[in-house]
């Protein structure tokens, strides 16, 4: 489809993950798997336990991991992401150390709920490493002030107010 970059599900193992994996080392795209989404119930499927103690999205995050080996790039980031909900920053940090070789691509900014200091978790030391996404907050900026006819400058207002928040969450 010419994308740059698609969201896949683990549940197909290895079979349905590397031809993506494959795609983006020869291309130079991306992907991102769901590890730990940012919906309320994502715990109910990705919270279950292992005979070895760890969780579903804890082993999916090994696998991104080792799915992404042989797509890092010389910032030492793979093309295998992982989708990380901002509604769960313990998880984000755990998440984060596990994965230091993943883009996060981090919802639930926000309209669900989420805000800078628990986006701030998915970057790296270095204040890198995560998209932000914000769909409703932005998209319906505008219903804060009640002001329809200038929806353009209530969403470009809330993505700078967004921006700057988690500038300032990351030190920078």
């Amino acid at each position: 489809f010419g994308a740059d970059i698609a969201t896949i599900t683990p549940y197909l193992g290895v079979d349905g993950v590397k031809p993506f994996a494959d795609a983006c080392r020869d291309n130079g795209t991306g992907v991102f798997v769901l590890v730990k989404t940012s919906n309320p119930s994502s715990g109910q499927l990705q919270d279950l336990r292992f005979e070895d103690g760890r969780t579903l999205y804890q082993a999916v995050a090994d696998l991104v991991e080792e799915w992404g080996e042989e797509t890092r790039g010389e910032s030492g980031y793979s093309a295998v992401g992982a989708v990380v909900g901002a509604t769960y920053p313990q998880q984000g940090v755990e998440l984060r150390a596990r994965m230091p070789h993943a883009f996060f691509l981090v919802p639930g900014y926000g309209a669900q709920g989420a805000g800078a200091d628990d986006v701030a978790v998915s970057f790296d030391k270095e204040g890198l490493g995560a998209i932000v996404n914000s769909s409703r907050a932005i998209m319906c900026a505008y219903k804060k002030t009640g002001d329809e006819k200038h929806f353009a400058k209530a969403a470009k207002d809330e993505a700078v107010d967004m921006t700057k928040a988690i500038n300032a969450a990351i030190g920078r």
